[in-house]
């Protein structure tokens, strides 16, 4: 059986999935873009003012993944536009669908 090929952006782990975020803040719109390099590219219309931004970014991806809101948790990168949020309780396959369905 072949296994999935997962892309650079995401890692899978026991209890859940990290993903490398490269967030835009400012967008005209709430977007999940495509992968640009190891980093999935991610717009939010939020400002970078008192973790408006990370908040956003946190529950674009809780609806994207159809996923509670506590499962998507920022790991890295609270003040960069460079991020590492895991969610937790989801496989690598399962975020993949998700994303391939936008």
């Amino acid at each position: 059986m072949f296994e999935a090929i997962v892309p650079k952006f995401l890692t899978p782990q026991k209890d859940g999935v990290s993903m490398a975020i490269k967030l835009q803040p400012r967008a005209s719109v709430n977007d999940i873009g495509e992968p640009v390099g190891d980093e999935l590219r991610i717009r939010v219309t939020a400002p970078p003012v008192d973790a408006a931004a990370n908040e956003a970014l946190l529950r674009l991806l809780a609806d994207t993944l159809d996923c509670p809101r506590g499962k998507v948790e920022l790991i890295r990168g609270k003040t960069s536009r460079r991020k590492v949020v895991k969610v937790h309780g989801v496989t690598a396959e399962s975020v993949l669908a998700r994303l391939r369905a936008l």
